[in-house]
């Protein structure tokens, strides 16, 4: 990339210029992400159906609120599935944001029950009622890499059984504030979660996720979305020039 950059600074007027210097950085980055900017297509299948995936703390519940509102309000009728059985208020967490976002969930009644039974439940319940988008949040406690694997790789049996062709997406979503840890996330889910596209919380903080070059660059997965807070409007379609305008530190006019 620095050779690039250097090879392409030869054609400025001015060489000492660190704003047009700025503006080459950004076209330089934008290239590399630009073909990975992609909207998640949501196909004519019904139930769709879209596994969130992401270790705790992610945003990945926050994400999930924020698409069902979006989906709702392009007229598809949205169902989910707290499958984060495990996770101590991961699912009170889940029923708040689909209360706001005014959809319906399939939840457990007690902790610990199998996120594959609930998996099974609500794409029953999503098969039965003619829901168009059927959204299922998963655990993410990669520090048990073993269990979570065999809960996910069961969970993705579960729903195949029901739907060969499911899932027909499973998004990985990404912290901006990790930096290089995002890459060993990415290896950990890509084995067990058939990756298919990424997402990427908390760019409102002082993190400027950086890190989105480097895996596009080894992954050339699709980034779909950018979270910018935490209200429920606060989820953007990725646009490659003004991310790499933002990180670079050129004002958007």
């Amino acid at each position: 990339m620095i050779e690039t950059l250097k090879e392409k600074a030869k054609s400025l007027t001015e060489k000492d210029d660190p704003e047009a210097l700025k503006q080459l950085l950004a076209e330089t980055l934008s290239e590399i992400l630009t073909p990975r900017a992609k909207a998640l297509e949501i196909t004519d299948k019904k139930p769709f159906v879209l596994v969130m995936n992401g270790v705790n703390g992610s945003g990945k519940t926050t994400t999930i609120g924020k698409l069902s509102s979006q989906y709702k309000r392009n007229g598809k009728k949205v169902l989910l599935a707290a499958a984060d059985t495990y996770r101590a208020g991961a699912v009170e967490q889940l029923k708040v944001w689909a209360e706001r976002a005014n959809v319906p969930i399939v939840a457990p009644e007690k902790e610990g029950t199998d996120p594959a039974t609930i998996t099974y439940k609500a794409h029953e319940k999503a098969i039965a009622e003619g829901y168009d988008i059927l959204i299922i949040d998963t655990a993410g406690r990669l520090q048990n890499r073993h269990d979570l694997m065999e809960q996910l790789a069961k969970l993705f049996r579960t729903i195949k059984k029901q739907d060969a062709s499911a899932p027909h997406a499973s998004m990985l979503v990404l912290d901006a504030t990790v930096g290089q840890n995002a890459f060993s996330q990415v290896d950990a889910f890509k084995e067990t979660a058939e990756i298919t596209g990424l997402v990427m919380t908390k760019l409102d903080s002082s993190a400027k996720g950086g890190v989105l070059i480097g895996l596009a660059d080894k992954y050339a997965l699709p980034i779909h979305y950018i979270g910018v807070g935490e209200g429920i409007e606060d989820l953007q379609p990725f646009n490659a020039t003004e991310f790499c305008n933002l990180l670079v530190g050129i004002e958007q006019s």
